[in-house]
C-alpha cells in the first residue's frame, strides 16, 4: 500500500471528521481511498464520453471561490478570458463571508470545455466545483427545434 501525507486547513479538516462520522468511515484513510475512488471514478466517465471529444456539448460549472483573493481572481479572469469563445455566460454572486458562487454556462467541443472545466476546478482557492455536462449540442438544437414546431401546432 502506498503511503502519502496531505494538509488540511482545521475548518476542512473538522468538516471531513464530519464527514467520516456521518458516514461511519473506519478511519480517515478509508475515508480519502473511497472519495479518490469517487473522483477516479468521475474522471473516467469524463474521459471516455458515449460521444466523441470534439462534438459540441453544452455544460455548466459553478463553483465558490474567495472574492478576496485578487490571485485567484486574476487566474480565473485569464481562465475566462482564454476561453471566452467556449463561454456564453458567467454570473457571480456574493454569498457572503466574502465568498463568491460563480456559475458558468458554455458550448463548444467537449475535449475543450472539459479541459476548460478541469483547468477552473484545479485551481487552489475554487471550491465545491460541480461541473454540468449537459447534452450534446446537436441534441439540444433538436429538442428546441421540436418545442418550437409543437407550439406552432398547438396555436393552428
Amino acid at each position: 500500500m502506498n503511503r502519502f501525507t496531505i494538509s488540511l486547513d482545521e475548518q476542512l479538516a473538522r468538516q471531513f471528521d464530519l464527514l467520516i462520522a456521518d458516514r461511519k468511515y473506519g478511519s480517515r484513510s478509508e475515508a480519502v481511498r473511497d472519495l479518490i475512488r469517487h473522483g477516479l471514478g468521475r474522471a473516467s466517465r469524463g474521459a471516455k464520453p458515449p460521444d466523441g471529444p470534439e462534438d459540441e456539448v453544452a455544460a455548466s460549472l459553478s463553483f465558490v471561490c474567495d472574492a478576496c483573493d485578487m490571485a485567484l481572481q486574476a487566474r480565473l479572469q485569464a481562465l475566462r478570458h482564454a476561453h471566452q469563445a467556449l463561454v456564453l455566460s458567467s454570473h457571480q454572486t456574493p454569498i457572503g463571508l466574502g465568498l463568491l458562487l460563480e456559475s458558468l454556462v458554455m458550448r463548444g467541443a467537449r475535449g475543450r470545455v472539459v479541459g476548460f472545466m478541469d483547468q477552473l476546478t484545479a485551481l487552489n482557492g475554487v471550491r465545491h466545483a460541480v461541473p454540468n455536462l449537459i447534452a450534446p449540442a446537436t441534441s439540444l438544437e433538436l429538442v428546441a427545434s421540436t418545442a418550437r414546431v409543437l407550439r406552432h401546432a398547438s396555436a393552428v
